[in-house]
């Protein structure tokens, strides 16, 4: 039974090294004598503590097993063997001294108050434990992402085969795993939304384009700005992270991983084109997902369902970045459809494309930029200029390939005047946007490096795969004795 006297201690804030539970204590504990150290200091009775701990244990804690598991068994009964079986975990009152850093004779009290309150009769009859009865031992032990799992489960199917647009459960899902993201850190303290851009670590991206006709693929390298960048609104075909019609930006940071992604058929031609990105932008890194940490006080109620969520984020980066098949890819880039469309335009904070693991160059990383951060500023080009180019020539030896752009400008018009000047700039600048007209009003994020256009001439391909054996077995037929 427990002593009357216990229920009518009290603990004050400088008793409790815990630094949520001492915060908790100053803020609504009352002025009172101390039962542990004697001092006249803001207290609350003990059994409030007691029922912080036993939530903060329901929550974060599990009572381990007192007795050896089966094949513990079988190792215990050998003769031979020299194994000796110890109960996992920790004594239940250094549990509580521990985690709410009180003293020994406190979490002594808490222990008589918590066995009370859980002991049954028919239990112990038996020799079963209860929940924080003598001699139980207790352990940490990690978040479960299962409802998560299950949630994420149910927004795939959802958008497959219920409501693939204005879907509120699929919204208030997504703004659950994603909103404030940008606070969380990942180990070693590598955040989850970076900058990119002047001045900072990732300063351009390199793009690839298929070519399988010679006069495509030079037309191409006359205007790079509109060939090789983000395509036009009618000829942007459905992607991982985009719909058909959507315009974005599918990049990597490096050109060895621009090539693997196009998956080129051997007697292709591959342009490679570096961009830089010229203003500041800023991106979801899903590479930093699998080692996100949160923290914080097991007494803090939200704890949990953070955990939780960290959990669930770690396996989040290979949800969305895992292989599909192209006989799959209506269905199953829904799911990365939406999250593109969410993060672009309704999560906070608003993003401006995601880091992504490269599914087909091991180590690589992808970058989509939205259709926001998808404009690559035009060429300056004089009004009148002609381009023209060259895939190589004739010799001796055959067909020698050498790729190369010539720009013929018009000859300068002679100076006349700073006023005829400036009316001459306005007529040429007001040649070429009659010429080209564009309508767009995004704010160029690209700039095209012209002197690091690459061609690749692919010869053969290399495939990495895992080889399995196959077994092949023949049974004879049992006759049926019915």
């Amino acid at each position: 039974m427990t002593d009357e006297n216990v229920g009518l201690k009290r603990i004050c804030c400088e008793c409790v090294g815990e630094d949520f539970l001492a915060r908790e204590i100053r803020k609504n504990g009352q002025p009172g004598d101390c039962s542990y150290c004697g001092k006249t200091l803001k207290c609350i009775p003990i059994d409030e503590l007691a029922e912080h701990i036993e939530d903060a244990f329901a929550s974060h804690y599990i009572r381990t097993t007192d007795y050896p598991e089966s094949w513990q068994e079988r190792i215990l009964a050998d003769p031979e063997s020299n194994y000796m079986w110890e109960r996992e975990g920790q004594p239940a009152i250094e549990a509580i001294e521990e985690a709410a850093a009180i003293p020994n004779n406190a979490a002594e009290d808490i222990l008589e108050i918590l066995e009370n309150r859980h002991a049954d009769f028919d239990p112990a009859a038996v020799g079963e434990e209860t929940e924080f009865s003598s001699g139980t031992y207790y352990e940490e032990r990690g978040a479960s992402a299962a409802n998560w799992h299950e949630e994420w489960h149910n927004f795939e199917q959802s958008l497959k085969t219920e409501a693939r647009f204005f879907s509120r459960p699929a919204t208030d899902l997504l703004a659950r795993v994603f909103g404030h993201i940008d606070i969380l850190k990942s180990k070693p303290r590598r955040p989850l939304v970076i900058n990119a851009g002047p001045n900072h670590v990732l300063t351009h991206l390199y793009r690839s384009r298929v070519f399988q006709s010679d006069v495509r693929l030079e037309e191409a390298l006359c205007r790079p700005d509109l060939h090789l960048g983000s395509p036009p609104a009618p000829l942007a075909s459905a992607g991982r992270m985009n719909s058909r019609g959507i315009s974005v930006f599918y990049g990597a940071t490096s050109a060895v991983v621009a090539l693997a992604e196009v998956r080129p058929p051997v007697g292709s031609k591959v342009a490679i084109t570096k961009f830089d990105i010229i203003r500041s932008l800023r991106l979801l890194d899903l590479t930093a997902l699998d080692n996100v940490q949160d923290g914080g006080s097991i007494f803090d109620p939200s704890l949990k369902s953070r955990l939780e969520r960290v959990a669930f984020l770690r396996t989040l980066s290979a949800r969305i970045t895992r292989p599909v098949m192209p006989d799959g890819e209506a269905f199953d880039y829904l799911a990365t459809q939406a999250v593109a469309d969410f993060l672009a335009t309704e999560n906070d904070p608003r993003l401006d494309g995601i880091v992504f693991s490269s599914v087909q160059a091991r180590f690589g990383r992808n970058v989509v930029l939205f259709h926001k951060a998808a404009r690559v500023e035009r060429l300056q080009l004089p009004a009148g200029t002609e381009i023209d180019s060259s895939a190589g020539y004739t010799s001796e030896d055959g067909w020698e390939f050498n790729y190369s752009v010539t720009e013929t400008v018009p000859k300068p018009k002679k100076y006349v005047s700073q006023k005829a000047d400036e009316g001459l700039f306005s007529f040429i600048m007001l040649r070429h946007e009659a010429k080209e007209p564009d309508g767009d009003l995004r704010v160029a994020a690209l700039r095209v490096d012209t002197n690091a256009v690459d061609v690749h001439v692919v010869k053969w391909v290399k495939v990495s795969s895992t080889r399995y054996g196959v077994s092949r077995y023949r049974n004879e037929k049992r006759e049926s004795k019915f």
